[in-house]
């Protein structure tokens, strides 16, 4: 499985970051994922890799960041779901459920 750092989702002063750069406490990055774009600073440096409940205490989400993305949250959320045609013709279970919906209306 790539990381983010291998997929170019992870930029620090808009370069993108390579596996072999250092990362300096006080450096802002900034991390796209699915959910959206985010700004992280850097606290602390860790010499292991461990949980993700003593990794966040390492940095810190900017105000600006977390409001933009708390946002986007809640507007994802007002959005209508809607799935996704299944592949191929419906099953004799699908059938009559599709012909209750039309009897309905």
């Amino acid at each position: 499985m790539l990381s983010l750092r291998e997929l170019g989702r992870i930029k620090s002063s808009d370069h993108a970051v390579k596996p072999s750069r250092e990362v300096k406490i006080g450096d802002l990055l900034v991390i796209k994922t699915d959910r959206g774009e985010f700004q992280v600073e850097v606290l602390i440096l860790s010499e292991m890799r461990g949980p993700a409940a003593l990794a966040q205490t390492l940095y810190r989400e900017t105000e600006a960041s977390r409001a933009l993305r708390l946002k986007l949250d809640e507007e994802r959320k007002s959005m209508p779901h809607f799935d996704a045609f299944p592949a191929g013709r419906p099953s004799k279970r699908d059938r009559r459920n599709l012909d209750l919906l039309r009897r309905r209306f």
